[in-house]
């Protein structure tokens, strides 16, 4: 029997949405801070996937510019219908304290390709909206209500239906709230089905964290009203402390060409040494009674069974997520990997890169000014929800080895630029190439273990002194919970270990003080900051991930 491993999104790829184009699949998940909005990864067996596509890539889809961290692009929805593919996606502006701002749109194309459509404003009174298209060709929003006056934590008001026009390109008529969810409270993430005369309501419930899980009702009318199944939760891990795949929720449906069903959902991958807090402080890791996910809330698959007028049922028993399934009959797919070694040239980036929150790249990086490299203009500070110029990757394994070549005169401790493991504003370590106050080239660390409020950004490390000219080669190496540095001069320099260890379970959703919950993942790449306001440049001659095995 052949089988999918999960998960089968490694990395920073939550709150899946799956639909199913012939014998084409596709998913799309949320990519919050980070641009072009929304991946849309393409699979023809459900093994294997390919990103092909990042739909909101031009200002009039989005503009970031000021959004906080995890703010952003929050559960996209992916459906096709009448020949175009539907994109139904978030902009989260606001999202601590009583109140958010959350403004949903929707885009169209008749390819995943493109081009996508400019976006429709349809509402702003939730996060986490799906469209569903009935039998009788009507169309309806869904989406979670938030409720501001709630006290206690709670303030998922329910989940509200309302129909959307396609030729007026509007919401019309009234807005009903059609299910309010179970005592596990904080529902959210809807999708739809109709099957055998029953609509089905898939709804996520417990927050994103460990007890997260994907609760389905159903109804004979479309609005209600929605009787839970009796079982409560078709998944979740949060009574399976132990199992592989932890968070377990948010969670979208797919349908074979053969009939079969399969479910996406998300999950993460705690650190072995953060699984339990004796554990986590034997390996010199301060886990404070958390677990620790640098690579974030990943996407993985799960085989259903789904009987007539019966309420879906994991394949293998139980609710607690596999970490292989069956796949279905389907013939291999396989796409060519990603380089391990990405270089630069004339037009867009390597795929595997983004940005943050910005519709304007010239501002922050160029493909062109030096043939051959990636010249990123210093920006605002590693604190910035502007103008941030950092180009950087998922990280997607346990384990892992990261290299790039700078060529950087900066002109005093203003300036600086390097190679950096990255969460957010609050959570990162940075190998700068910087100077002192009269130009003398240095190489420092930077690291903001998770400390807000304090931000602190200095590390007791000695600066190293470098040669006035000549590029620098940046190495990480990260295992598990820690990450270690490195560096060498020029192309053929020997590599020098700086003899530090950092905590590399501090780049994670769980990890820190800072405000408000975290919903991202761990990055590495490649930056550039000038506080001075100046834009001095640096120039990054290729960038290197490889994976690597684990060492106990």
């Amino acid at each position: 029997m052949t089988e999918i491993r999960n998960p089968i999104l490694p990395g920073f790829n939550p709150d899946p949405s799956i639909v199913r184009v012939g014998d084409d699949y596709y998913i799309a998940t949320s990519t919050f801070e980070w641009y072009p909005g929304v991946q849309i990864h393409h699979s023809r067996d459900l093994r294997n996937w390919q990103l092909v596509k990042r739909p909101l890539e031009r200002a009039a889809q989005l503009d970031m510019r000021g959004d906080p961290d995890s703010g952003g692009i929050w559960a996209p929805c992916l459906t096709y219908a009448d020949g175009l593919f539907w994109l139904i996606y978030t902009d989260v502006k606001r999202r601590d304290g009583a109140w958010k701002d959350s403004h949903n749109y929707l885009v169209t194309a008749p390819s995943v390709e493109g081009p996508w459509s400019d976006p429709i404003y349809l509402n702003s009174s939730g996060f986490d909206p799906s469209l569903f298209h009935d039998e009788d060709g009507r169309k309806w929003l869904l989406n979670m209500i938030w409720d501001h006056n709630q006290t206690g934590g709670d303030r998922f008001g329910g989940i509200v239906c309302q129909e959307y026009s396609a030729e007026e390109q509007r919401l019309v008529g009234p807005v009903h709230n059609i299910y309010r969810g179970t005592d596990h409270k904080l529902t959210e993430g809807p999708h739809l089905y109709r099957r055998d005369g029953w609509y089905y309501l898939l709804t996520a419930e417990g927050g994103t964290g460990y007890d997260h899980a994907a609760t389905m009702a159903r109804s004979r009318d479309l609005l209600g009203p929605y009787e839970t199944d009796p079982a409560k939760h078709l998944l979740t891990s949060k009574d399976a402390p132990d199992a592989y795949l932890q968070r377990a929720g948010h969670a979208d449906i797919v349908e074979t060409q053969d009939g079969e069903h399969y479910l996406v959902h998300l999950c993460s991958r705690p650190l072995d040494e953060t699984r339990g807090i004796e554990t986590g402080r034997a390996k010199g890791i301060h886990a404070d009674d958390v677990r620790r996910s640098p690579l974030g809330r990943e996407t993985a698959i799960q085989k259903l069974v789904w009987h007539k007028d019966e309420f879906p049922r994991l394949a293998h028993g139980g609710c607690v997520p596999a970490a292989s399934v069956a796949a279905p009959d389907l013939p291999e797919h396989r796409f060519e990997p990603e380089p391990a070694r990405l270089t630069f040239a004339p037009g867009a980036l390597p795929r595997p890169l983004q940005w943050l929150r910005s519709p304007e790249p010239e501002r922050l990086f160029s493909l062109t000014e030096r043939p051959g490299a990636l010249r990123l203009f210093g920006r605002e500070a590693p604190g910035s929800q502007f103008d941030h110029a950092l180009v950087a990757r998922r990280q997607t394994d346990l384990a892992f080895t990261a290299e790039t070549e700078i060529d950087v005169t900066p002109g005093d401790y203003q300036q600086f630029a390097g190679l950096i493991s990255w969460y957010g504003r609050f959570k990162f370590h940075y190998l700068a190439v910087t100077a002192d106050a009269t130009g003398n080239r240095l190489l420092t660390v930077y690291s903001c273990a998770a400390d807000w409020p304090d931000a602190r950004v200095s590390y007791p490390v000695t600066p190293i002194p470098l040669p006035a000219s000549g590029t620098v080669r940046l190495g990480m190496d990260v295992n598990g919970g820690s990450l270690r540095f490195r560096y060498a001069l020029g192309e053929n320099g020997d590599w020098r270990d700086l003899g530090i260890t950092l905590d590399q379970s501090a780049i994670s959703d769980e990890a820190g003080n800072g405000p408000g919950n975290n919903f991202t993942g761990a990055f590495v790449g490649m930056c550039a900051h000038d506080t001075s306001g100046r834009g001095r440049p640096a120039d990054f001659l290729h960038f290197t991930y490889e994976h690597n095995e684990p060492r106990t």
